[in-house]
């Protein structure tokens, strides 16, 4: 990783990820698959000038199935690496707002 820029690759807007937001103060990202929760953090601070509490990284398996014919098993859906930030009391991202 040379830059910040390459961890955060998008915020997940789901409704969970919504609830969180609301609730917990929590945001949502998809980063890069050799991220740590120290490179989030800083990412996240540096970008979006914000107090970062905590980080959780989840990573989601890929969605298989099989095929009918061949009985072989195909990927259909790549997994992806999830981060979750909790930010101090006060903060808040302006690109989730409104969504």
């Amino acid at each position: 990783m040379t830059t910040i820029y390459d961890v955060l690759r998008r915020p997940l807007v789901t409704e969970k990820s919504n609830y969180q937001l609301s609730k917990l103060n929590q945001y949502t990202f998809v980063v890069s698959n050799d991220a740590t929760k120290a490179m989030v953090k800083e990412a996240v601070e540096t970008i979006f000038d914000v107090d970062v509490t905590r980080v959780n990284i989840i990573r989601t398996a890929a969605k298989r199935s099989v095929r009918a014919r061949s009985r072989r098993l195909m990927v259909r859906k790549a997994g992806v690496k999830k981060a979750i930030v909790t930010l101090a009391e006060g903060n808040s991202i302006e690109v989730f707002e409104g969504v």
